[in-house]
């Protein structure tokens, strides 16, 4: 990931940055999906972890971007919330020394390459309890063009997540953007740790 092509991009409104949480995210909190504590890698400006904290979950959000993490701690400044926001690199989830139930990406795994998507899968086993969730929502490749992410496939996703895990859905989903309500076509996975031997 290019750190400063995102640093420049914060410096505005980011098509992703909204002023609520993902529609998919509120959908999965309200159906009893997602259980705390919860991770939110790469969380941006924050609004999904705001929206979680709100509804009581105990939550973590980390993002490589300083400026995305200084803009989600401004959030929790103005709405007189304390949440716990930090720089740092999602391939090294394992030196967070923490667990989670439930691990949130939204737009995170789409902008991974080849290279990183095994690392970046390592380290979700070992912030993961057995049986804890992972939630990823991504650029499918239902997308056309060639703008923005890379876009990914439901093959790419299981074959990213074979032993120990256990893929329970992946569905067709849409992003939430400033771009204009036909944009985004995505998936939404729910991925557990089953952590088999």
């Amino acid at each position: 990931m290019n750190v400063e092509v995102f640093e420049e991009m914060y410096k505005g409104v980011p098509p992703w940055d909204i002023a609520n949480p993902q529609g998919e995210i509120s959908r999965l909190a309200e159906a009893g999906e997602i259980k705390s504590p919860v991770l939110d890698v790469g969380c941006g400006t924050g609004e999904n972890l705001l929206y979680l904290a709100g509804l009581g979950y105990e939550v973590l959000g980390i993002d490589i971007v300083p400026a995305a993490i200084e803009k989600a701690l401004g959030k929790t400044a103005d709405r007189s919330m304390a949440l716990d926001f930090r720089v740092w690199d999602a391939l090294k989830l394992d030196d967070l020394q923490r667990k989670f139930k439930t691990v949130i990406d939204s737009g995170l795994f789409h902008t991974l390459s080849d290279d990183e998507r095994p690392i970046f899968v390592r380290g979700l086993a070992s912030v993961l309890n057995p049986g804890g969730t992972y939630f990823m929502l991504c650029f499918s490749e239902h997308e056309p063009g060639s703008w923005g992410p890379r876009r990914v496939t439901q093959q790419e996703i299981r074959d990213s997540f074979g032993s120990g895990w256990r893929i329970n859905y992946i569905r067709e989903m849409r992003f939430d953007t400033h771009v204009g309500p036909e944009c985004c076509s995505g998936w939404l996975s729910s991925i557990t740790w089953i952590n088999v031997d």
